[in-house]
């Protein structure tokens, strides 16, 4: 039990006190650890509690690799879409709040709300009217040499346009989710401006996976805006170690003969190389019917049997059944000139 001051200790203490005799200690910051020294050196950091990392690292480098998948299917699919190359690739990825990640944004842009069937909430898909615009263009029959980017929402007919282009990106984006779940994406309404539209609250924790579209001489981005909340039952299936187990499993004995078997029906294209010569432009322009073109190889030697353009085989060259025939002698080895 603690020792108790008597009223006499207590005026003797507060007389020190006054007259100086006692000094008051130096507060200090203490930091109480079971792993530190009271003399070792720390780092102290500040933490925002309105910015919790709810999110792994491991969590957020298997969202980053997965979206670079997305991103890679995408731009292919825009590609054969406009006819022309188009280069997606993830820019950022990181966790903010929701209100961060709409006061980054512009207005007017092509703010889509997404949907997903096995999965509670919405996510936000917003594409930049730097590139847009140029889709448009391109779509219409433009060059997008000299193109203007006006400042105002979308008509009804350039969102039926790019209507196309957001389910390409739906149906790349659910292939590349199959590898951790089997999810349906669809666009549950669009709009303008994204101040109008509040999915979560403000202080909610959002991943936002940043792309960057480039098509020929223009650029833009394209924001993927994920809740917690919303992938918060498959958070335990993004941990790296057993994303990238799955997709190392993914390889079964199944797949690989229905691959076989798919392989053995396609037809090849087999040629057989009789033999090559060059001659002058002047010879070939004069060239006519019943003229002999004359090569150093022996009528005798083997014929190169080419598979798809790929020289394979080395033939003879005979008849069977009154047609033309090559019968296979060896394959080509890596030593042979031809």
């Amino acid at each position: 039990m603690a020792e108790v001051l008597d009223q006499s200790q207590v005026e003797a203490l507060l007389a020190a006190v006054d007259t100086g005799d006692v000094q008051e200690e130096a507060s200090s910051d203490l930091i109480f650890s079971r792993t530190r020294r009271a003399d070792d050196p720390v780092e102290i950091r500040a933490y925002d509690f309105k910015r919790p990392e709810r999110v792994s690292k491991d969590q957020m480098l298997a969202l980053q690799t997965l979206h670079e998948a997305f991103a890679r299917n995408f731009g292919a699919s825009l590609s054969g879409f406009l006819r022309t190359i188009v280069e997606v690739k993830v820019a950022t990825c990181e966790q903010m709040t929701y209100a961060e990640f709409i006061s980054g944004l512009a207005n007017p842009t092509s703010f889509n709300l997404i949907t997903a069937d096995t999965l509670e909430g919405t996510i936000c898909l917003e594409i930049s009217p730097l590139i847009i615009y140029p889709i448009i263009d391109r779509l219409l029959g433009g060059s997008s040499q000299d193109l203007f980017i006006p400042q105002r929402p979308m008509t009804l007919i350039e969102a039926r346009l790019i209507s196309n282009v957001t389910s390409r990106g739906l149906a790349a984006l659910s292939e590349a989710w199959s590898t951790v779940k089997t999810l349906q994406f669809s666009v549950s309404a669009t709009e303008s401006n994204p101040q109008l539209v509040q999915i979560v609250p403000p202080n909610e924790v959002v991943v936002v996976i940043g792309f960057e579209l480039k098509l020929a001489n223009r650029a833009g981005t394209m924001n993927l805006c994920i809740p917690y909340n919303v992938i918060e039952p498959v958070m335990d299936k993004l941990s790296a170690q057993s994303w990238f187990s799955t997709s190392r499993t993914q390889r079964t004995r199944g797949h690989e003969q229905q691959i076989g078997t798919t392989l053995h029906r396609a037809t090849l294209e087999i040629s057989g190389c009789l033999a090559r010569t060059t001659i002058s432009l002047a010879d070939l322009l004069g060239m006519s019917i019943g003229d002999v073109i004359l090569t150093e190889k022996p009528a005798s030697s083997e014929v190169v049997v080419h598979v798809e353009g790929e020289a394979k085989f080395l033939a003879m060259l005979g008849r069977h059944r009154d047609k033309l025939a090559l019968r296979v002698t060896r394959p080509v080895a890596p030593s042979d000139r031809i």
